[in-house]
């Protein structure tokens, strides 16, 4: 993330968890710990600023994945974690740390993580001196720090059209609202200024969320009547703003990708810390997923008495050939479980779900009354 750039030797084609395995390799990191860290695609904006576009997935390849984006694009370097109790074991190993620390500093020198003067000096002192255990010591403790920071975007919360800068970790989304304020000092009814609203969502009480593309022609609620050219991303959530009420929260942002995978990522590390019981199983009924035109496909997850039909009717060598292709699906099935062991995908062929399919939370399912 300090803009050092690191040469490899692979292929254009070669899938993101290949390339992390090269870089750690040439980086010296101990196997151990990759699989704290992933690759990230970033963006040099206009104005200069940095935006993360997305975490790359093991099978994506990094340099198609690049090139196919119009703009400055880079792939860097990141932790992929929330739970900064992490940190205290990646901070025994020397590269970890240096990773850990060259992030902060660049997170801090971005102003991702919210500084005073007086502690802008102490860690530009510890930086000096290159105290890194004692510089990340002291950043821990500043607002933000963990966060992955999103660009400006629109939301309707708490009304429509609010402009709003959003940050995703601490096990929750924070929103900071540009709200105009009238100038008490001026005697024009027109004059205003502008001011910082802070709130924070936290994921236990999202319900579950959803993320929908809004071409040129379609209008956003959340926008309240602003028109913006060409295609548009929301992420709506549904959130329980009382012990009975729930209210849908619609966000504007070319990052709603990103931010769906951030709530994802921390609803999956809430579940591994309650345990392996409270993560549901995969369910034994048809999935259904969507098209790119829209409509869905229904699949039913292969059965045990259909592979033995199947198999009764071929010969030998076939049966061999085919029992592998089953086991390769019943795989697939577990990596498949694996993944979606935090979440579950409803479309709309579910007589309950809405049209749109959503991510439901099942970390929403272990709230108490504590957390209302």
């Amino acid at each position: 993330m300090n803009g050092q750039k690191i040469g490899l030797e692979v292929l254009t084609s070669d899938p993101s968890d290949e390339v992390l395995e090269n870089l750690s390799q040439k980086l010296h990191l101990a196997p151990e710990f990759v699989k704290f860290f992933s690759l990230f695609l970033i963006r040099k904006e206009e104005d200069g600023e940095i935006s993360v576009i997305k975490k790359l997935e093991n099978y994506e390849s990094p340099y198609i994945s690049m090139k196919s984006l119009p703009g400055l694009h880079r792939v860097v370097l990141r932790k992929n974690f929330w739970d900064l109790s992490i940190e205290t074991m990646l901070a025994e190993d020397r590269v970890a740390l240096n990773l850990l620390y060259t992030q902060a500093i660049w997170e801090v020198e971005r102003g991702w993580i919210l500084t005073s003067n007086d502690i802008r000096n102490k860690l530009s002192s510890l930086q000096s001196r290159g105290e890194k255990r004692e510089y990340l010591e002291l950043a821990k403790g500043l607002k933000y720090y963990g966060f992955m920071q999103f660009g400006e975007c629109w939301c309707d919360y708490p009304q429509k059209g609010m402009r709003v800068l959003i940050g995703a970790g601490n096990k929750e989304l924070n929103f900071r609202v540009r709200l105009q304020t009238p100038d008490a000092s001026s005697s024009s009814s027109s004059d205003s200024s502008e001011t910082l609203s802070e709130g924070s969502f936290r994921v236990t009480r999202m319900r579950c969320w959803r993320i929908t593309t809004l071409h040129a022609e379609e209008e956003s609620e959340a926008l309240g009547g602003i028109i913006r050219p060409g295609p548009r991303l929301e992420l709506s959530f549904e959130y329980l703003m009382a012990k009975d009420r729930l209210q849908w929260i619609t966000v504007v942002s070319d990052q709603a990708i990103l931010m769906s995978a951030c709530l994802q990522a921390m609803v999956a590390e809430l579940l591994a810390k309650k345990g392996p019981s409270t993560i549901p199983k995969l369910p034994n009924r048809p999935w259904s997923f969507m098209r790119r035109d829209g409509t869905f496909h229904r699949v039913r997850p292969v059965t045990r008495s259909i592979s033995n039909d199947a198999i009764s009717d071929v010969s030998v060598r076939s049966q061999d050939s085919s029992v592998s292709r089953h086991d390769e699906g019943r795989s697939s099935i577990k990596r498949l479980s694996g993944r979606l062991s935090g979440v579950s995908v409803k479309g709309q062929n579910s007589p309950s779900s809405p049209a749109n399919p959503f991510v439901e939370n099942h970390a929403f399912d272990c709230i108490g009354d504590d957390d209302l």
